[in-house]
């Protein structure tokens, strides 16, 4: 049975944060959680991102910043090119690192309100991201415990004083729960990011949460406010609209790559979210990016 599992992080050398570069082998971590905040830089690769209930597509320069205790995983593309290079620089923290009040101070208020908004899980966009991924890398080179320090709170400070960025789990359907409720929807969320591809059962599902059927159904709604059949069609459309703008796949074959296993219904599914047939969407999409590409050109 998959759980999400949980991850105890000790500091090296007395040091007080973690500051570590993973290379391919960390894109196979299960979706997971820690009680230390974490913010991950993607230095090489693209797949998907798991935060909460959230997913999205994640390539280089990926920035996230995540609350205490939020699950997350990062899967990298089963058929991109340049595995050798998937690699991420990874900081975590614990919320007392500098000790108890610390950002209880006036001067860290801005930080304080971060770390609280984290609970949800945060994506920076273009302008941050160009600015902090170069602080990172300057910090991950930094041979002075003190200049390291300094560079952390540097870092969290620009992030802190940033507008250029996107709520992940905006509901906090995941992160804000007690401890107790986590350890009963975290594995329900790790199955269905192992399995939302293939044949996914109600009846696991609630066996895991160690609830009936009818009683998990009715909890899983009042948890995230939707259905679970509605999560797992979310997850499949989510992966299926990646397959059809960054691959030349056949339409049937994304469908059923992609955890449908009628063609039929991945349409009518399909265009009930997006508001067009999948093939129509294919060719907007490339019709749009050939015309960027062309404005780029002439700029």
């Amino acid at each position: 049975m998959i759980k999400a599992s949980y991850e105890v992080l000790q500091p090296t050398s007395g040091h007080s944060f973690l500051l570590r570069k993973f290379g391919k082998t960390a894109f196979d971590a299960p979706y997971h959680f820690h009680e230390e905040y974490e913010l991950t830089y993607i230095l090489h690769g693209r797949g998907k991102r798991y935060v909460g209930s959230h997913m999205e597509d994640f390539a280089g320069g990926d920035l996230v910043l995540l609350g205490a205790s939020l699950p997350h995983c990062w899967k990298l593309e089963t058929d991109e090119s340049d595995h050798k290079e998937a690699s991420a620089l990874v900081i975590q923290f614990s919320a007392n690192f500098l000790g108890d009040d610390f950002f209880n101070k006036v001067e860290l208020q801005g930080i304080k309100k971060l770390l609280h908004k984290s609970s949800s899980g945060i994506s920076f966009n273009a302008g941050t991201r160009s600015i902090v991924n170069r602080s990172l890398k300057l910090l991950s080179e930094e041979k002075g415990n003190f200049n390291m320090l300094l560079s952390l709170l540097e870092i969290l400070h620009r992030l802190a004083a940033s507008t250029e960025y996107t709520l992940l789990d905006q509901q906090r359907s995941v992160g804000e729960q007690s401890r107790t409720q986590q350890e009963r929807i975290n594995p329900i969320f790790a199955y269905l990011v192992e399995n939302f591809r293939g044949q996914v059962s109600l009846d696991e599902a609630s066996s895991i949460a160690h609830m009936t059927p009818n009683a998990f159904c009715k909890y899983f709604k009042k948890i995230t406010r939707k259905t679970f059949m509605e999560t797992v069609i979310e997850y499949r459309l989510n992966y299926a609209t990646q397959q059809l703008v960054q691959t030349d796949k056949p339409i049937s074959e994304i469908s059923f790559d992609s955890g449908f296993g009628d063609v039929s219904h991945f349409y009518k599914m399909f265009k009930h979210k997006m508001h067009q047939s999948p093939l129509n969407y294919r060719k907007n999409f490339m019709r749009e990016f050939e015309q960027e590409n062309k404005k780029q050109a002439f700029a």
